[in-house]
């Protein structure tokens, strides 16, 4: 089946944001307000303010993407998460975020709310799960792997735009990508969960493997992805 098509049939299966919602929030009441995660600097506490924050002030949402006020954005988050004093602030905080965006939210727009949170979603889930010391992937559904593929190659050359290399990303089904063009590449391979983790700069927790000559792969090891 070619690739369009597959996509029309992706957005025709299911809404997966919500779902990726609901888990998210579990993942965070069952590890408290304490646990660490992937995110430097933030315990789960720090991540639950900012998924709340960012859909419902607006003036963290943009501290997100323009750096001048990112400062502001850490600010909000932390006064926030320094508020939920008790296990129970924190899970009134998890379940508001669980219920979704506002009534005038732009994120009640269906294609808005999947473009902004489908990966957003996924990875803060493993932020979690993958900051102890055990943890395996999780298997997912076909139709959902196919679109977070979707969503990763949308924004695969900004994530690795600081790498000083041409990157292919390759699943093992066959699929492949060229995110960036380059005279020396080099291809990551992985499940889609386990790529988005990598570009997300997730990359000592991301189970993907590596095709190039050695130094470029030790280049892109040393380079920093991500946003």
């Amino acid at each position: 089946m070619r690739n369009g098509a597959r996509l029309v049939l992706v957005s025709q299966v299911m809404h997966f944001v919500e779902p990726s919602r609901e888990v998210l929030a579990e993942t965070l009441l069952a590890a408290g307000p304490d646990s660490p995660t992937l995110c430097e600097g933030w315990l789960t506490r720090d991540l639950a303010a900012h998924l709340y924050l960012r859909e419902r002030k607006a003036a963290v949402g943009i501290g997100l993407l323009v750096k001048s006020l990112a400062k502001a954005s850490d600010k909000a988050t932390a006064k926030l998460a320094g508020k939920l004093k008790t296990a129970e602030d924190y899970a009134e905080l998890v379940n508001t975020f669980r219920s979704g965006p506002p009534p005038l939210s732009p994120l009640k727009i269906k294609a808005l709310d999947e473009s902004s949170n489908l990966i957003e979603y996924f990875v803060h889930t493993e932020d979690i799960r993958r900051a102890g010391d055990r943890w395996a992937p999780r298997a997912l559904d076909e139709e959902y792997s196919d679109a977070l593929w979707d969503e990763l190659i949308k924004r695969a050359a900004i994530l690795y735009r600081g790498v000083d290399l041409g990157i292919v990303l390759v699943r093992p089904t066959g699929p492949r990508h060229v995110a960036k063009r380059a005279p020396v590449s080099v291809a990551i391979v992985g499940e889609p969960g386990e790529l988005l983790m990598h570009a997300h700069g997730r990359t000592h927790h991301a189970l993907v493997t590596f095709e190039g000559q050695p130094d470029a792969v030790a280049l892109l090891q040393s380079a920093e992805v991500g946003l």
